[in-house]
């Protein structure tokens, strides 16, 4: 699945996802293309970023990614809890974060 908003390097990691784990599909988080295991979306790409799943006890400071920032899609809500959006220019973090939010979101029942 890609549209004008993808990313050659989400593209990437989405192929990469898709032949290494059968049960990684397409889908879609809100409007955006996105991975899902299990019918629970892990990964997306919005914008310029990239979403992952990754845990509310996710230290993101400990990873080294500094531009993390809570998923947040809602003016009236709070964040959603354990989504942290990843901006472009740490896309080099990319691919383990996607591993790592697939690996998460597999425990969840």
């Amino acid at each position: 699945m890609k549209t004008e908003e993808s990313n050659p390097q989400y593209n990437s990691i989405v192929q990469m996802l898709t032949r290494q784990y059968p049960q990684v599909k397409m889908g879609k988080m809100m409007s955006s293309e996105a991975v899902k295991v299990n019918d629970k979306v892990f990964a997306f790409y919005h914008k310029g970023s990239m979403g992952f799943r990754l845990g509310a006890n996710f230290d993101t400071q400990k990873f080294g990614v500094l531009s993390a920032k809570p998923l947040s899609p809602f003016k009236t809500k709070p964040p959603l809890k354990g989504w942290y959006m990843v901006f472009e220019t740490e896309s080099n973090q990319w691919e383990i974060l996607a591993q790592m939010a697939f690996e998460y979101t597999q425990t969840l029942k």
